[in-house]
């Protein structure tokens, strides 16, 4: 079980930081989402 969850866990932060592989791109993603929420309470 243990081993299933580290697999996991590798999986899901190699897509993390395929997805925002620089301090930019992490910034750019919290601004996609802040406008995200700001939609959606209007």
């Amino acid at each position: 079980m243990k081993k299933l969850a580290l697999i996991a866990a590798a999986l899901v932060a190699g897509f993390v930081s395929m997805a925002c592989n620089t301090v930019q791109g992490v910034g750019k993603d919290i601004e996609r989402g802040g406008e995200a929420i700001q939609r959606a309470v209007k």
